[in-house]
């Protein structure tokens, strides 16, 4: 079996790139690109294909919902229409709904500015996940994938790897625990690691491929 190390390494190069950048989002701690990915975490909360809700979060992007506000304004059916475009039609007409009531919630509660949540959570991940399930269609599982995909920029709440995480590393053949992880990363960011583990563990066939690059490399 391939090292430890050389597994990871082929990880990262095929899938080290977060959810966000995959969806065009410059992440930064800023009101729009923060909101872009809370948006993001919500659809891909859902049981849909990651790149669905990928290209619908860039739907909504284009078709002008980029902050709180023009979300909240948007019509149900111009949203509903942008989450077709994206391929969501499955839990379109719901999400719709869920999307302009969180919005509103995010302009009435944080000023449509998440880093008031930020500073509401004062550093403690229990307090953060719990405003942020308060968000309409953001669960425990949406909640983590805020947390992981935000880590990098609000460097309190990292490293997060959750159980999603830790399921991508077993399957892998990788350590079960945070800091043998982060070790065999190097200097990657603790939000890059974190989706290219949770992409093994939504992808076996992926996995499968790390390790076999892995293993043809040292043979070779």
């Amino acid at each position: 079996m391939a090292g430890q190390k050389a597994v990871m390494r082929e990880l990262l190069r095929t899938s080290g790139q977060t959810y966000a950048a995959e969806a065009g989002i410059r992440l930064a701690d800023t009101p729009q690109p923060l909101y872009r990915t809370l948006v993001l975490s919500c659809l891909l909360s859902a049981r849909i294909r990651a790149s669905v809700a990928v290209a619908s979060a860039r739907a909504l992007y284009d078709a002008g919902m980029r902050g709180p506000r023009q979300m909240a304004d948007a019509s149900w059916q111009q949203r509903v229409d942008a989450l077709g475009r994206g391929g969501y039609r499955r839990y379109d007409e719901r999400t719709a709904t869920q999307l302009g009531d969180g919005a509103r919630l995010v302009l009435d509660e944080w000023g449509g500015d998440l880093r008031r949540m930020r500073e509401q959570a004062d550093g403690d991940v229990a307090a953060l996940k719990g405003l942020l399930r308060q968000v309409p269609g953001l669960g425990p599982v949406g909640a983590d994938i805020f947390l992981r995909e935000v880590q990098d920029v609000w460097t309190e709440f990292a490293p997060y790897l959750d159980a999603k995480t830790l399921q991508g590393a077993e399957r892998l053949g990788l350590p079960q625990k945070t800091a043998g992880l982060l070790r065999l990363a190097g200097n990657e960011q603790p939000g890059v690691l974190a989706a290219a583990l949770v992409r093994a563990a939504l992808d076996r066939q992926l996995a499968q491929d790390s390790i076999d690059r892995a293993a043809g490399r040292a043979r070779s």
